[in-house]
């Protein structure tokens, strides 16, 4: 169940989870601008996903998992733009999906118009991260991980601090299950990156 508030005076709205509710493109994009606190997503096939603001634990993951890869970025600004919890992406399949992290090559960021930029971007991120929270569906957020990889994705981490799991996700390659890592390779994508996961596991 999750309740949709646009302001204090309104009445919560209750949107059982197997009620699925369809937009098209245009109503998203009004729906995600009246509701700038919450974070809207949008299948494929125009089912909209309402995620309420993270928790405490979970909003302190994501702080330091974000702030680490912006460490990176600010040192290796040629090489792409990195993006927080808050930036949507419009898929080429057409889903509207925001990554907990994600991070776009420069030349992909430089082809994007102005207008596009401030948008949902018109693309699939080179990289992305989904932090999975206590009330997430590991299922869900599989299946979102492999439709990041289907439209274009280079590389994604599925990150589990409950159980201290880590799922690998590669273009054209099997999925790496790896049980309590102390930190992760940005591999080739992320040249020299290495995220710590200490004080992720450990929130």
């Amino acid at each position: 169940m999750v309740q949709v508030v646009d302001d204090p005076k309104s009445l919560p709205l209750n949107i059982p989870e197997e009620l699925a509710l369809q937009v098209t493109p245009a109503q998203f994009a009004i729906l995600a601008a009246e509701n700038r606190d919450l974070r809207l997503e949008r299948t494929a096939t125009g089912i909209l996903i309402v995620n309420p603001p993270t928790g405490g634990e979970s909003g302190n993951r994501n702080f330091h998992l974000t702030t680490q890869l912006g460490i990176w970025c600010e040192a290796n600004d040629r090489l792409g733009e990195g993006f927080d919890s808050s930036t949507g992406f419009e898929l080429p399949n057409g889903a509207n999906r925001s990554p907990d992290a994600s991070w776009v090559t420069k030349a992909r960021w430089e082809s994007l118009t102005q207008e596009q930029r401030q948008g949902f971007m018109p693309l699939c991120p080179d990289f992305v991260v989904e932090l999975r929270s206590k009330t997430d569906s590991l299922k869900k957020l599989q299946e979102k991980m492999q439709e990041y990889m289907e439209n274009g994705a280079q590389l994604g981490w599925l990150i589990d601090p409950q159980n201290k799991k880590v799922e690998i996700y590669r273009s054209g390659q099997p999925v790496e299950i790896l049980e309590n890592p102390s930190n992760l390779s940005g591999e080739t994508i992320l040249p020299g990156f290495t995220l710590s996961l200490q004080r992720i596991f450990s929130s």
